[in-house]
C-alpha cells in the first residue's frame, strides 16, 4: 500500500494527496506532524531526516519533498503524464513554475499563514504580515499575467505546476485581514479548480 505520511491540513500534504486523487491511485494517509508529532521518532526520521511532513512509502522505498514527490509519482505512473508533460521544453515549463512556487511565492506566503492562522491575535506581528503580504502581491501578479494568457499556470491544462501553486492562492484568497490587488484572471482559475473535486475535497478547506 501507498502510504503518505503527514496531516491533511499541510500544504505539502495537500498537494500530494490532490494529485493522487487527481490520478485515481489508491493510497493510505497516515496523521504526522503538527498536533499529531510523531516526525522526530527515529522511524520517521529514519524515512525522513528533516523531520517534516510529507513523506512517501511505497513497500522499501521512502521519499521527502513534496514537489520530489509530485514530479516521481507523475513519473512512475501512466496517470501522471498529462500533469508533468514529456517533452524536455514543456517539461522544463512546469518544472520552473514549481521551484518559483518554492523559492519566491512560498517564503512570504508562509509568513503571512503563520502569522494570520496559527498565532494567536495578541502576539500577531502585523507589520512582518503586511510587509509579506505585499511580497506575495507582486508575485500573483505575475500569476495574473500568465493566467491571462492561457487557462493554466503552465498552458491549457492542468499541470503539477497549477498543483503546487494552488494550495497557496486558496489560503491567499481566504484571507479577509489584507489587502490584495484585483486578480480576475487568478479568480478566474481558482474557480476552475474549484470544480475539479479533488481540489475542493482536499485543497479548499477552512484554513487550521
Amino acid at each position: 500500500m501507498r502510504r503518505i505520511l503527514g496531516r491533511a491540513n499541510s500544504s505539502n500534504v495537500m498537494k500530494v494527496v490532490w494529485l493522487l486523487e487527481e490520478m485515481a491511485l489508491p493510497y493510505q494517509r497516515e496523521d504526522y506532524g503538527g498536533a499529531f508529532g510523531r516526525t522526530q521518532e527515529p522511524d520517521y526520521l529514519a524515512l525522513n531526516p528533516n523531520g517534516i511532513v510529507p513523506t512517501l512509502v511505497e513497500d522499501k522505498f521512502s521519499l521527502w519533498e513534496s514537489n520530489a514527490i509530485l514530479r516521481y509519482l507523475a513519473t512512475a505512473n501512466p496517470e501522471g503524464r498529462p500533469f508533468w508533460p514529456e517533452a524536455p521544453q514543456p517539461r522544463a515549463h512546469v518544472d520552473r513554475w514549481m521551484d518559483w512556487q518554492q523559492t519566491a511565492l512560498g517564503p512570504p506566503m508562509g509568513i503571512v499563514f503563520w502569522g494570520l492562522v496559527r498565532t494567536a491575535p495578541e502576539k500577531q506581528d502585523m507589520e512582518a504580515i503586511h510587509a509579506a503580504a505585499a511580497r506575495a502581491a507582486r508575485f500573483y501578479g505575475m500569476l495574473e499575467v500568465v493566467l491571462g494568457r492561457h487557462d493554466y499556470v503552465a498552458g491549457p491544462t492542468l499541470s503539477l505546476a497549477d498543483i503546487a501553486i494552488a494550495v497557496h492562492a486558496h489560503r491567499w484568497l481566504s484571507f479577509d485581514t489584507i489587502t490584495r490587488p484585483a486578480a480576475p484572471a487568478l479568480e478566474a482559475w481558482y474557480a476552475r479548480l474549484l470544480t475539479r473535486p479533488a481540489f475542493k475535497a482536499h485543497v479548499a478547506l477552512p484554513m487550521t
